[in-house]
C-alpha cells in the first residue's frame, strides 16, 4: 500500500512540482492552498506524512503544526519555508516537525528526509505493537459468579468514558481489573499511568499528579510534567486514593469538573482530556464521615463502582489460580510446569489467605522452589 503524503502550500507551482515528483515516486498525494484546507483535510483522513509550507493565508505552517500535533502527534510533519523564514523553522521542529527544508527545495535532500521519517514512523509503530504485546494485561481467572460479574462489568463499561471506584482488600486483583478497563476502552492505545497514592508523601502529591514549573519549592531545580498530562488521551489510575490528602483531594475534582489543571507553582491551565479509575481498601463512606475524604469527590469518582471480592469469598477459583501460576512461574524460570496433586489443592482451598491472590502467588513460587518434582499436601502443611 502506496503511502499518502498531503502536500500544504499556497503556492499552486510549488504544489504541482512536489505531486509530480511524488507521484513518480509511487507516493499518492492530496493538497492544500492553506493551513485551514489543509487542517481540515488532516483531520478528516490519516495521513502517512505531511509537507506543509510556513507562511500561508488563513492559517499559518506553525499553527497548523501546533493543532496537527495535538490531534495525532504520530504523523511526521515536514516543514518547508523561504530563507526568510528560517528560524521560524528552527522553531517548528523544537515544536514537534520532523524536519525543515528550504525553498525552493533540493529533490533529492526531499525525498530522503521523506523516507527517514517514513522509516521512523514504521520503526514507532512497531516499537508501541511489541510494548503491548510484552506488556500485554494478565487474564482474569476465575468462573466464580462474582469474578464473572466483574468481567461483565467491564465489558459494559470499559467503552465508555465513565469513571469508576474499584474497591477490595489489598492483594485481591484491583489493578488488573483498572487494566482492563483501559485495555477494553477507546482510550487502549495511549498509556494507563499509575499513582499509588499511599506510596507518595502528602507534600509530594501534587507535584506527582499536577507536575511543577521549576523553581516552584526547594528541590524543583527543573520542570516536570505530572502524571494528568503524562495520561493525556489515556487512564489515570488513582490506587489506594483513599491515602490522598485533602489539599489533593480538592484539585483532583477540580480536575475532575474542569478538564483542567495547574502545575504546582504555575498560573497556566492546561487542558488534559484524562478517564479516571479509581481503587481503594478503605471504605471511602466511612473516610467521609471521620473527615478524611470529600463526599463530592467519591460521588465524581464513584460512577461504577466495582467490588473485587477477597480470595477467601472465592476459593472455588484456587485451582484455576493454582493451575495459572505454575505455568507462570515455570516460564519465568524456564523449566517445566511443576505438578501438583489434589490434597495439596485442597490444602490450598481451607487456608486463609489474608494476602488474597498476591499471597497465593507468592506461596506457590515458595512451593515450587522447596518441593519435590510434585508439590504435595505434606508440601503445602510445610511451607504455608
Amino acid at each position: 500500500m502506496s503511502s499518502s503524503i498531503l502536500i500544504i502550500d499556497d503556492e499552486r507551482s510549488i504544489r504541482n512540482v512536489l505531486r509530480d515528483i511524488l507521484t513518480n515516486e509511487g507516493y499518492v498525494t492530496e493538497e492544500a492552498s492553506d493551513g485551514e484546507e489543509g487542517f481540515k483535510k488532516f483531520s478528516e483522513k490519516t495521513y502517512s506524512l505531511v509537507i506543509c509550507d510556513i507562511k500561508m493565508p488563513k492559517m499559518d505552517g506553525i499553527e497548523f503544526l501546533q493543532k496537527a500535533t495535538e490531534l495525532n502527534a504520530d504523523i511526521p510533519i515536514i516543514i518547508i519555508s523561504g530563507h526568510g523564514n528560517i528560524e521560524t523553522a528552527v522553531e517548528a521542529v523544537k515544536k514537534g516537525a520532523f524536519d525543515f527544508i528550504s525553498k525552493p527545495p533540493d529533490l533529492n535532500r526531499l525525498l530522503i528526509t521523506i523516507r527517514n521519517a517514513l522509516d521512523k514512523t514504521v520503526l514507532v509503530k512497531e516499537t508501541k505493537n511489541l510494548k503491548r504485546r510484552v506488556n500485554k494485561v494478565q487474564e482474569i481467572i476465575g468462573e466464580s459468579e462474582s469474578i464473572q460479574k466483574i468481567k461483565a462489568t467491564i465489558d459494559k463499561v470499559a467503552p465508555t468514558d465513565a469513571r469508576v471506584l474499584v474497591t477490595g482488600e489489598n492483594g485481591s486483583g484491583k489493578e488488573l481489573v483498572a487494566r482492563w478497563l483501559h485495555e477494553k476502552s477507546n482510550r487502549n492505545t495511549a498509556p494507563i499511568v499509575e499513582v499509588n497514592c499511599a506510596a507518595i508523601p502528602s507534600e509530594l502529591i501534587e507535584s506527582e499528579l499536577f507536575g511543577h514549573e521549576k523553581g516552584s519549592f526547594t528541590s524543583a531545580i527543573k520542570q516536570r510534567i505530572g502524571k494528568f498530562e503524562q495520561a493525556n488521551g489515556g487512564t489515570l489510575f488513582l490506587d489506594e486514593i483513599g491515602d490522598m490528602s485533602l489539599s489533593a483531594q480538592a484539585k483532583v475534582l477540580r480536575a475532575l469538573q474542569e478538564g483542567k489543571i495547574t502545575r504546582v507553582g504555575g498560573e497556566k491551565e492546561i487542558s488534559v482530556d484524562v478517564r479516571v479509575i479509581a481503587a481503594t481498601n478503605k471504605d471511602l463512606l466511612q473516610e467521609v464521615g471521620a473527615k478524611n475524604f470529600r463526599l463530592d469527590l467519591y460521588h465524581r469518582l464513584s460512577v461504577i463502582l466495582i467490588h473485587v471480592p477477597s480470595l477467601n469469598n472465592r476459593k472455588d477459583d484456587i485451582p484455576l489460580l493454582v493451575d495459572k501460576f505454575l505455568v507462570d512461574i515455570a516460564n519465568d524460570y524456564g523449566q517445566a510446569v511443576k505438578q501438583i496433586d489434589k490434597k495439596a489443592v485442597a490444602a490450598l482451598q481451607q487456608h486463609n489467605w489474608t494476602g488474597n491472590i498476591r499471597e497465593l502467588r507468592n506461596v506457590i513460587e515458595r512451593l515450587v522452589i522447596l518441593s519435590g518434582k510434585t508439590i504435595t499436601v505434606a508440601d503445602v502443611e510445610s511451607f504455608v
